[in-house]
């Protein structure tokens, strides 16, 4: 990246970025040396650990990016997080695990867990391509100020996904790690476990949809108004990154990369076509191809990635309609009662009120109409340490 940097620069027509992108690419350095303690980590099931790492280095990276903007730094803050972020992160891995790397050594048999961890990369920077190549069209053709309204609008609608997908997929890669001998288990914790992402995603999907403006405005404030409209085209990826990331963790627990490679190979394509096919209409153009790609190639991609592992194609269908149905009749009285108090409220309030109308009529069908209380006392009494159904053991990880 640090040999790559006067291209970058040359792409965006932006001199300065020679010195920011040689600076932001030790962020690979610091994240490549604390990646197996965290590994090690996560295959201890030391969650707790990984969070309090993860929210004091994401604090520490914060601090040092205000203190610095208010000394006058300008862009070099966002650099400096940028920076701090993966180094404060692998500064806690290392004093969390009792691990110091060693010198390397020859026949340890590490070439099964190279093939393995090498197709897991490939994949992945396959899929960074597939969902990162949007912003750079846009820098390159529409310039920083259209590229600064996506961005804080894609940024936004990636919390949801990056804050629950993410926290819910380690926990879930380890346990359904330890059952994949046992297809019965498998299949009743994975299904567990893909119903509660659903189901509180589900909401946060259609919330983000409804009541961008009034998101934007609680958040952003009223200087990133233009963004609200690219947040609303952006809210159906909140959806399908729901449908397929649990998918991720079946066909890695099972060893099943190479299907997950071939996925990629299908879907970065169909992405950067997309992405070409509404570059000419702007962010606007771009966000609705992104989200309308996505929706489109999602049920293909279900049935592919589920074929052959123990779950159905009928069992996602299943999963997928309760919380589905149940979002559409909330959301049908939340429009309605909006429409009913308009602009009578402040920002804020309405905000407040409207959300939590929308959650409160959601989990009402969800539990009572559509039948999904069983699942709910489980998992409630799974936390507390018991379970009809489960030993303790069994039901904790999930």
């Amino acid at each position: 990246m640090a040999l790559l940097a006067p291209l970058v620069g040359t792409f965006y027509h932006e001199p300065r970025l020679l010195w920011v992108t040689r600076l932001v690419a030790t962020g690979f350095l610091f994240n490549g040396a604390g990646v197996q303690h965290s590994a090690l980590l996560q295959r201890e099931m030391r969650f707790t650990a990984l969070a309090v790492i993860d929210i004091l280095s994401l604090i520490v990276s914060t601090a040092i990016a205000i203190g610095a903007a208010l000394a006058g730094y300008g862009y070099w803050a966002l650099v400096a997080m940028t920076i701090s972020l993966p180094l404060t992160g692998t500064v806690g891995l290392w004093l969390a695990t009792s691990w110091v790397p060693g010198m390397p050594h020859r026949q340890i048999g590490i070439r099964k867990i190279m093939r393995f961890g090498s197709t897991v990369t490939v994949t992945s920077l396959l899929l960074y391509l597939a969902f990162n190549l949007d912003k750079v069209l846009l820098g390159r053709f529409w310039g920083s100020e259209v590229i600064g309204i996506y961005g804080r609008a894609y940024q936004l609608i990636r919390i949801p996904t990056d804050s629950l997908n993410t926290t819910v997929g380690e926990v879930a890669f380890s346990a359904l790690s330890r059952v994949q001998g046992d297809p019965g288990r498998l299949r009743a914790y994975f299904l567990r476990g893909y119903s509660l992402v659903l189901a509180l995603t589900l909401p946060i999907t259609v919330a983000c949809g409804l009541f961008a403006d009034d998101v934007v405005a609680v958040l952003l404030g009223p200087k990133w108004k233009a963004a609200a409209q690219i947040f609303r085209l952006l809210a159906p990826t909140i959806l399908v990154f729901a449908i397929s990331n649990p998918l991720g963790w079946l066909l890695t627990s099972l060893g099943m990369v190479g299907r997950g490679l071939k996925i990629a190979l299908v879907l970065a394509p169909l992405m950067i076509a997309g992405y070409a096919f509404g570059l000419s209409a702007g962010a606007k153009g771009v966000a609705l191809a992104y989200s309308a790609t996505m929706l489109l190639w999602i049920i293909p991609i279900v049935a592919w990635a589920v074929h052959g592992t123990g779950i159905s194609f009928r069992d996602i269908i299943r999963v997928v309609s309760r919380p589905l149905a149940s979002i559409a009749g909330a959301a049908g009285i939340t429009f309605a009662a909006r429409l009913f108090y308009g602009q009578r409220l402040a920002v804020l309030p309405r905000l407040v009120l409207e959300s939590a109308v929308l959650l409160g009529i959601y989990f009402a069908l969800l539990l009572f109409v559509a039948g999904q209380k069983t699942l709910f006392l489980d998992l409630i009494r799974g936390w507390k340490g018991t379970s009809p159904t489960e030993p303790k053991s069994l039901v904790v990880p999930v």
